[in-house]
């Protein structure tokens, strides 16, 4: 592996956390590395609600069958996308801006001595129901994703999960 490229390698999915809080700054660290993704035509569709009161957490986690985890974290993060702002209106669009700034702020997390773990919430309609109902998200945010994140509760060593079997030369796929 690169060492050149160790924050990637670094990006795990951590599910235990220690009971550390994450600081404010820490905070505002992962949402401008998030909000520094690319985006179809620079429209920044996202909106991110940030979570860190317990019984908020645990409601979250009750709506995500395998996010059961969140209600120990110390922080959630809500990735949700303004239909809106998205390119042309585009729900396609508005998923892959989202999902790249989701990606920004789980390799961020590393580096800020953090763990997170990506939380499925788009296209599960009952995902989307259960979070309108806890919070007052309008129709036209969508609920993309969640993040759990905080103090990871042990180490995960370096790893890349490259396999060559996957890599096509154009030449394979042309007609």
């Amino acid at each position: 592996m690169n060492a050149e490229l160790n924050f990637l390698w670094r990006r795990r999915s951590v599910r235990a956390f220690a009971g550390v809080p994450v600081s404010e700054s820490q905070i505002r660290s992962l949402l401008e590395a998030a909000m520094a993704a690319p985006s179809a035509c620079c429209r920044d569709p996202w909106e991110f609600l940030v979570i860190r009161e317990k019984g908020l957490l645990k409601a979250v986690a009750d709506c995500l069958p395998n996010g059961r985890f969140l209600a120990d974290a110390p922080l959630g993060i809500l990735v949700c996308g303004d239909i809106r702002r998205a390119h042309a209106e585009s729900l396609s669009y508005l998923l892959q801006d989202c999902a790249a700034a989701t990606e920004n702020l789980l390799l961020a997390a590393p580096a800020l001595g953090l763990g997170a773990c990506w939380l499925g919430i788009h296209p599960r309609e009952e995902r989307i129901a259960a979070l309108r109902s806890i919070f007052r998200i309008p129709e036209f945010l969508i609920p993309v994703a969640g993040i759990a994140v905080g103090v990871p509760e042990g180490k995960s060593a370096p790893r890349t999960r490259f396999d060559p079997a996957k890599v096509h030369d154009a030449g394979e796929w042309t007609l």
